[in-house]
């Protein structure tokens, strides 16, 4: 049982299980956001971009058409990164926002906020989360002090739970 216990642990770390968790997620979904399929589409356009650089560079098809693009995808990897972590965390907003609506789905809201809390924590995904979530921060906080601050208390009881 340690053994299984520590291959696991080691797996639940990883982008692709990250990945994974939020795709079956949100497949099995009946509230249908746009936004969801922009991490998805980031995280594949670097696997494609790998996949084709890795197994492909001799062939001339790739060298006149797809080195350029893949190339791209390489050079500008952590800002696909944050791109995708900042829909992650909008997607977030915007569940909360839908348990407003008459098509709410409470347990699919904990369980993204279970994950995202995942992405925040994760040593692959935490420095994009964490730089998302200073800028975030930082444009809202000076706003919650001046005209909100009896949010001040809630959110810094969210933050404690969410650090944990």
């Amino acid at each position: 049982m340690p053994a299984i216990q520590a291959w696991l642990q080691s797996v639940l770390a990883t982008k692709d299980f990250i990945h994974l968790m939020f795709s079956s997620m949100f497949f099995t979904s009946q509230l249908h956001l746009k936004i969801v399929a922009l991490p998805v589409l980031c995280w594949a356009l670097d696997h494609v971009a790998r996949f084709l650089s890795r197994n492909f560079n001799r062939s001339s098809f790739y060298w006149r058409y797809l080195e350029q693009p893949c190339l791209w995808v390489e050079t500008n990897n952590t800002k696909l990164s944050l791109l995708s972590s900042n829909a992650e965390i909008a997607l977030d907003f915007l569940l909360i926002i839908s348990l407003f609506l008459w098509r709410r789905s409470i347990i699919q809201t904990f369980m993204y906020f279970q994950v995202l809390k995942l992405m925040y924590h994760a040593p692959v995904t935490s420095s994009y989360h964490q730089s998302a979530w200073t800028k975030i921060g930082s444009s809202v906080n000076p706003y919650i002090h001046r005209y909100a601050p009896f949010l001040q208390t809630p959110i810094s009881a969210i933050q404690r739970w969410w650090f944990r």
